[in-house]
C-alpha cells in the first residue's frame, strides 16, 4: 500500500535504487550517480506512475535547489469561482449549486419528508459509502487510480517484457494473483514494485 506520504521510487535498469520523499530519493541517486552508476535512471511518482524528469547535475544542494522551479511540482493554479449570490449557507460550508433533474425525480425528491437539499446529501452520502470497498477502506476511484498508476510505470518499465499483453489484460481486469503470477519470471524490483502500486 503507498505511503500518505507523498514518495517516488528510482530504478537504475531494471533495479529498484530506492523509494522515498523527493529530497531524500533525490539525495540517494545522486550519490548513485556520483559513485559511478552507469545506468540510466528513471524516476517515478508512486501515487501516479508517471515517469518524472529531474536535472541531476552539479552538488546535491544545486539538484535540491531547482526543485523551487520545477514544472512538475509547480501547484497548479485554482481559479477563483465567480462571486454567486443566492442561496446557501457559506459559513456552514454549504455552497449553493444548480441542478437539471427530469421532472420524475423533482417529484420524488418534494416529496421526501426532509425537503430536497436533505434528501440528495443523504443519497450522495449513501452512495459515497456503497463505493466504499469493504476490506480495507479503498474507494473505487483508489483503486482505479493504483491501476493507473500501475498501468504507467509497467509501460515504462516492461513494454518490451514477454508477456507484458497479457499482465496489462490481468491488470485492468483487477486479476492480481494472475498478474503476479504472469510477472514471476520479471526482474524481481519492476515486479515488486507495481504490486507495492496495486497495494499488493
Amino acid at each position: 500500500m503507498i505511503s500518505d506520504i507523498e514518495t517516488y521510487t528510482a530504478f537504475a535498469g531494471v533495479e529498484r535504487v530506492a523509494t522515498a520523499d523527493l529530497k531524500t530519493l533525490l539525495q540517494e541517486t545522486k550519490r548513485r550517480l556520483d559513485g559511478g552508476e552507469a545506468r540510466t535512471i528513471l524516476i517515478f511518482e508512486d501515487a501516479t506512475g508517471v515517469q518524472v524528469d529531474f536535472d541531476l547535475s552539479g552538488t546535491v544542494d544545486e539538484v535540491l535547489a531547482r526543485l523551487a522551479t520545477h514544472p512538475h511540482l509547480a501547484p497548479a493554479a485554482q481559479p477563483e469561482p465567480p462571486a454567486r449570490p443566492g442561496p446557501g449557507r457559506p459559513k456552514l460550508g454549504v455552497v449553493s449549486r444548480e441542478v437539471s433533474l427530469l421532472p420524475r425525480h423533482w417529484e420524488w425528491l418534494e416529496a421526501q419528508p426532509a425537503g430536497c437539499s436533505a434528501a440528495l446529501r443523504r443519497l450522495v452520502e449513501e452512495a459515497r459509502r456503497a463505493s466504499a470497498d469493504g476490506q480495507d477502506g479503498r474507494t473505487a476511484r483508489d483503486a482505479r487510480t493504483a491501476m493507473d498508476a500501475a498501468g504507467k510505470f509497467l509501460w515504462t518499465m516492461a513494454g518490451d517484457l514477454p508477456g507484458f499483453e497479457e499482465v496489462t489484460r490481468d491488470l485492468w481486469a483487477g486479476r492480481h494473483e494472475a498478474l503476479a503470477a504472469r510477472m514471476a519470471t520479471w526482474p524481481p524490483d519492476i515486479a515488486a514494485h507495481a504490486l507495492r502500486l496495486l497495494g499488493r
